[in-house]
């Protein structure tokens, strides 16, 4: 009974600590702490009342608060992960050997008018190695999510392209399997040509082509600071529908749909005619070239490079028009400061404007639900102190390490 309450109260029982389960729970209790700092601080309660007369003191040290926090959270996530990654791998082998099992009901109910037949042993001989070798490959992988790991792109996301590969190239083993186990039974009459293959083998190509080159396309575009990229807390299943800030993707969208649905009809032909290759019809392979196009031709189009328009004085309301000088704030106007996938807190507390020889961190002015500063498209930070009078050059080093270009003001006294 100890031991329960122990566990209910999310203490850990391991010797020195370090329980993933536990590290896990702390990590959900330190994002929920977060949360509800945040949404305190921005209906004002929780400041010292020793700051509230300055609103520049007090927004500074709102802004210190959540950085702090955010780091708190930030902190917890890998001490997370071997649990996330436990109970991933447990889920996945959960769903192969769920299918093998739905194949092997499938094949019963659908035996009851014909008989059990020669390749639906074939078939749930091959579906069950085929099992066998995932769950081996998983425990090879289990510290990494199992069977999703080969999966997951150098952001820690889960790759639309690999996934879409990796489904068809199990298709194809499967395939293989199956007329292994017809052949070694002697069962005759079964088709290995090219004529039959020729479709499989050139999806199998097209896809495993689109992973290579458009791993290519964004490693160039990184490197060419064209593409900004911030690496994941943890892979999601939506990431293989969506973009890295988490909204629907057209172009991802439309590769799986068209690849889940070409696949599905090859494996209804595999059904018809289990004891060949699947006869895959040059119109959906096409079809598939068409929407690998569109594929590849987003990944080449999206992003861009971080960019100054303008820089202005930020006025109160009540304020006098005036020049920029030091102690002022100044209000940044352009595009790509927070790029997709960095507008979580930790990344936003690494948003950096040089102004002159100064580095400033820009300020995380909340809001209920969110965050007012900084934005995509505007940026303010109070100009420090230690910037010289004269004319003084600003820039932007995103979260992703992207520095914009220069923009000169005019500092007074």
């Amino acid at each position: 009974m100890a031991v329960q309450e122990a566990r209910q109260d999310g203490a850990c029982l391991a010797e020195g600590g370090g329980c993933p389960h536990c590290e896990d729970s702390g990590h959900r209790r330190a994002v929920a702490a977060f949360l509800a700092r945040r949404d305190e601080l921005a209906t004002g309660h929780g400041v010292p009342a020793a700051l509230a007369h300055s609103p520049v003191a007090s927004r500074q040290w709102v802004s210190d608060e959540l950085a702090q926090s955010a780091r708190t959270v930030a902190a917890h996530g890998p001490a997370a992960s071997p649990a996330r990654s436990a109970r991933v791998h447990r889920v996945t082998l959960a769903a192969v050997w769920g299918a093998v099992l739905a194949l092997l009901l499938g094949q019963a109910l659908t035996a009851l008018g014909t008989g059990w037949t020669a390749p639906r042993t074939a078939a749930l001989g091959a579906a069950a190695l085929l099992a066998a070798g995932l769950t081996a490959a998983a425990r090879l992988h289990r510290d990494r999510g199992g069977l999703l790991a080969p999966l997951l792109g150098e952001d820690n996301r889960l790759s639309t392209s690999r996934a879409v590969a990796a489904c068809w190239l199990l298709l194809s083993v499967l395939v293989l399997l199956q007329l292994a186990l017809l052949l070694a039974a002697g069962t005759p009459a079964v088709d290995l040509g090219l004529r039959r293959g020729a479709g499989l083998l050139a999806v199998l190509a097209l896809t495993g082509w689109t992973v290579v080159t458009s791993r290519l396309v964004v490693s160039l575009r990184v490197a060419a600071r064209r593409l900004q990229k911030v690496r994941a807390d943890r892979p999601r299943p939506a990431d293989l529908l969506c973009d890295d800030d988490g909204r629907a993707d057209l172009a991802d969208v439309q590769y799986v749909l068209v690849s889940t649905s070409v696949l599905v009809v090859t494996a209804v032909r595999l059904c018809r005619a289990p004891t060949g290759l699947p006869d895959l019809p040059w119109a959906l392979v096409l079809l598939l070239a068409v929407s690998v196009t569109c594929y590849l031709a987003a990944k080449c189009a999206q992003g861009g490079r971080p960019k100054i328009f303008s820089v202005v004085r930020s006025r109160e309301a009540g304020d006098l028009d005036a020049p920029i000088r030091t102690g002022d704030d100044i209000e940044i106007r352009g595009s790509g400061f927070v790029p997709a996938g960095a507008a979580a807190p930790e990344p936003l507390t690494r948003l950096v404007v040089r102004i002159g020889p100064v580095h400033a961190h820009v300020p995380l002015v909340p809001v209920p639900g969110g965050f007012a500063n900084p934005t995509d498209t505007v940026l303010t930070v109070p100009l420090p102190a230690d910037v010289e009078p004269g004319r003084v050059e600003v820039s932007v080093v995103t979260a992703a390490g992207v520095e914009t270009n220069r923009v000169t003001i005019d500092v007074l006294d």
